[in-house]
C-alpha cells in the first residue's frame, strides 16, 4: 500500500473498523506498512475523540460518534454509499404502491429517488421524509404519523404512532436500522422506535431493508426483529462478506451496490 498521510490513514482505519467491528494493531501495521508504535498512536488519538474503544492489542467500534450526530450530520455521513442503495431501492417500487418509510437518512435518500414514480401513497413517521414527499407532484397521498417527536432525529414514535399506523396496510416497507447482524438480528439505537418498526413490518407485504456497509454485522441497543423478517437487504459491495453469505443462506434476497 502507498504511504498515506496521517489523516487518510486514520480515516481508513475507521472505515475498516466500521466494516469489521474490531481491529488489531499488528494487522494494521502490516496493512499500512508502518510501525506498531504509530498505529497505537493513531488508535489512542481516535479513542480520545470517542471514535473507537481501545482494547488489548487493538480496538473495537463504539459507533458513538454516529449516534451523537444530528440528522443533518448523519445525512452527510457515507453519503455516496447511501445514495447508491437508494437508487437500487427505487427499482423495487412500482407506480401506485402504498409505501411505509421508516425514519433515517437512507430512507430519505430513497424518497428522493422516487420522483419519477406515479400515484404513490406514502406513510411515514419521519418529518423529513413527509416534507420531501410533499414536494413531489407524483405522490398521491402523504400520511405523517403523529406521536412523540424526537427533535434531533426528526421522527415520531410511541403508542399514538402505533395506533395510527395500525389503521393502514401497505405494499412495501423501506426500513433502515443501526445494525443488521446474523446472530442478533435487526436492531436500533432508539428503543422507542423498535416496537414501531415491528408493527411496520407486520403491516406490509414486503420489507426492504436498506443499510450501508457500516451497519452489517453490528448489533445495537434495541432488537427490532430477526433478520429473516426482511425480504430484501440492499447494502454496499464492501459489506462484511461472512454476514452477507449467512443472510443469503437464510433466504434473504441480498442486493449489493
Amino acid at each position: 500500500m502507498e504511504e498515506l498521510d496521517i489523516d487518510e490513514r486514520r480515516k481508513r482505519i475507521l472505515d475498516l473498523l466500521h466494516r469489521e467491528g474490531k481491529i488489531k494493531v499488528a494487522e494494521l501495521s502490516k496493512l499500512f506498512g508502518t510501525s506498531e508504535v504509530t498505529i497505537r498512536s493513531d488508535l489512542d488519538e481516535l479513542a480520545a475523540q470517542e471514535l473507537l474503544q481501545r482494547t488489548h492489542g487493538g480496538a473495537i467500534s463504539t459507533y458513538k460518534s454516529y449516534y451523537n450526530m444530528n440528522f443533518q450530520d448523519r445525512l452527510e455521513t457515507h453519503q455516496e454509499e447511501k445514495k447508491r442503495i437508494a437508487v437500487e431501492a427505487a427499482t423495487q417500487i412500482s407506480d401506485g404502491d402504498t409505501l411505509i418509510l421508516g425514519s433515517g437518512t437512507t430512507p430519505l435518500y430513497v424518497m428522493r429517488e422516487l420522483k419519477n414514480h406515479k400515484n404513490l401513497i406514502i406513510i411515514t413517521n419521519s418529518l423529513s421524509i413527509a416534507q420531501e414527499a410533499g414536494y413531489s407532484r407524483n405522490v398521491h397521498v402523504v400520511v405523517l404519523l403523529g406521536g412523540n417527536l424526537n427533535v434531533p432525529y426528526q421522527f415520531v414514535s410511541g403508542d399514538d404512532t402505533i395506533g395510527q399506523l395500525n389503521k393502514y396496510k401497505a405494499d412495501k416497507l423501506i426500513l433502515s436500522s443501526d445494525g443488521v447482524s446474523a446472530d442478533y438480528g435487526i436492531s436500533t439505537y432508539h428503543h422507542l422506535e423498535a416496537e414501531l418498526y415491528r408493527h411496520m413490518i407486520a403491516r406490509v407485504d414486503k420489507t426492504i431493508l436498506v443499510a450501508d456497509y457500516t451497519k452489517i454485522g453490528r448489533s445495537n441497543f434495541s432488537l427490532i426483529e430477526r433478520v429473516e423478517k426482511a425480504d430484501c437487504l440492499i447494502t454496499n459491495q464492501n459489506a462484511n462478506k461472512e454476514e452477507i453469505e449467512v443472510f443469503k443462506e437464510r433466504g434473504i434476497e441480498v442486493r449489493l451496490v
